[in-house]
């Protein structure tokens, strides 16, 4: 059973808005942490949200007071509503889950589970 399935990638222009989800299931629905990775031409894999199993979350970057992570424990699924987009925003995202607490900057080390990322392409 695949723990993690993105889903709600896509293309949209600069100034717009996508929601990814992330179904989650099993154990991965109640990890310490779940978190939002990206990765874009050129660069290494960088978290961009994360969120505890207390609610507590985190942004890095250029993602604080744009994107809003969220979890809906009943639909199993984890979310991350991304507005006011640009087009360094460009790669394929990624939700991962971990046994241990959030750290405010998510390690990619930390997180054992992994979906199949979805893309999301800003164009100017």
């Amino acid at each position: 059973q695949v723990p993690l399935v993105e889903s709600g990638g896509g293309s949209v222009q600069s100034g717009g808005s996508l929601r990814l989800s992330c179904a989650t299931s099993g154990g991965t629905q109640s990890s310490a942490c779940l978190a939002w990775f990206r990765q874009t031409p050129g660069k290494e894999r960088e978290g961009v949200a994360s969120r505890d199993i207390n609610g507590d979350t985190h942004y890095v970057g250029s993602a604080k007071g744009r994107f809003i992570i969220s979890q809906d424990n009943a639909k199993h699924t984890l979310y991350l509503q991304m507005s006011s987009l640009r087009p360094e925003d460009t790669g394929m995202y990624y939700c991962a889950a971990s046994m241990y607490v959030c750290s405010r900057i998510p390690n990619e080390d930390d997180f054992g589970h992994w979906g199949q990322g979805t893309q999301v392409t800003v164009s100017s």
